[in-house]
């Protein structure tokens, strides 16, 4: 053995020697490092983004963010433009378009409800939009043009039983097409999804008649919390169902939304519990603030400092 390859195995092997040994430390220090990008979901601008999608997705990658979900946009379709297009531009400021939503039927306030106010206090208006129970493949299509990896149901009827077997065969159907198209379709919930109807829990009922493969679910977990549900008891119960999670936060009397850190939600012990949920990606989300700007700031701070994401 010549000098050079003697010297050469013992330096590997000190290296190798010296990785066992500080394994525990180095097992600590990537502990922390981020193992899912941040990613924010648009409906938190709806009211501001049309006006400049350019300048809010700009704004959103300077602010540490890396995937977005898109949602719904007053000026129809992506934001005003076609799946490509809008792709290239979130592409171009260094964001990743994860997912997108679109509705499960027609849009139409529960009985009782009133239209959700925008920060100026007037009611918010929603431009028509196309839906699942009368656009299913139109949907499917224009999601996989933009190659997106999640087709996202945002919310469809429950308020029956019947509404909710309406509802489930959507979801099946269209879990069967988002497949041959390349995507995951999920299922994103409100609170209404938790109050049972003749006994029987809407949102159980999609857990267990939806195919566990072709129908997976996004949870919102301060919508759920809000329900009085705990998200970690759900990840036990269904492991590998959640690849996606909103995330924002409640104040104590689990009716106004603030931005995550802001609240009374403790995220540490649900974040612990990502692998079990199956969770691949996460989105802050704040319906209707006053500052989206702000509360995107806020809540990413917040999440960088304290969560192990």
């Amino acid at each position: 053995m010549n000098t050079n390859r003697r010297g050469f195995l013992r330096t590997t092997g000190t290296l190798a020697l010296g990785a066992v040994a500080l394994s525990g430390k180095a097992a600590s220090l990537f502990e922390g490092m981020a193992q899912h990008p941040v990613g924010i979901q648009l409906f938190t601008f709806f009211n501001t983004i049309d006006a400049d999608v350019k300048g809010t997705l700009s704004k959103i990658s300077a602010a540490g963010y890396k995937e977005i979900e898109s949602a719904f946009s007053k000026k129809g379709g992506y934001y005003g433009m076609k799946p490509k297009e809008f792709k290239a531009i979130a592409n171009g400021e260094g964001l990743t378009w994860r997912s997108h939503h679109v509705l499960g039927a027609p849009f139409k306030l529960p009985a009782g409800a009133k239209m959700p106010t925008t920060p100026d206090g007037k009611p918010m208006v929603i431009p028509p939009m196309a839906n699942l129970t009368d656009n299913m493949q139109q949907l499917v299509d224009e999601a996989a043009e933009g190659g997106v990896q999640y087709l996202v149901c945002a919310n469809a009827p429950t308020g029956t039983l019947d509404e909710v077997k309406s509802t489930i065969a959507i979801l099946n159907k269209t879990g069967e097409a988002a497949k041959k198209a390349g995507m995951q379709f999920c299922y994103h919930n409100h609170d209404m999804e938790f109050k049972a109807i003749d006994g029987k829990v809407p949102y159980d009922l999609m857990l267990t008649e939806t195919d566990a493969q072709n129908v997976k679910m996004e949870l919102d977990l301060a919508w759920s919390i809000k329900a009085g549900k705990d998200p970690v008891k759900m990840f036990k119960e269904n492991p590998g169902r959640f690849p996606l999670w909103h995330v924002k936060d409640l104040d104590a009397a689990r009716e106004t939304i603030l931005p995550v850190g802001s609240g009374t939600i403790d995220f540490k012990p649900i974040f612990a519990a990502a692998k079990s949920s199956g969770m691949k990606h996460f989105f802050v989300e704040h319906d209707m603030p006053k500052d989206a700007f702000a509360s995107m700031a806020s809540s990413i701070a917040f999440i960088n400092k304290n969560l192990n994401v």
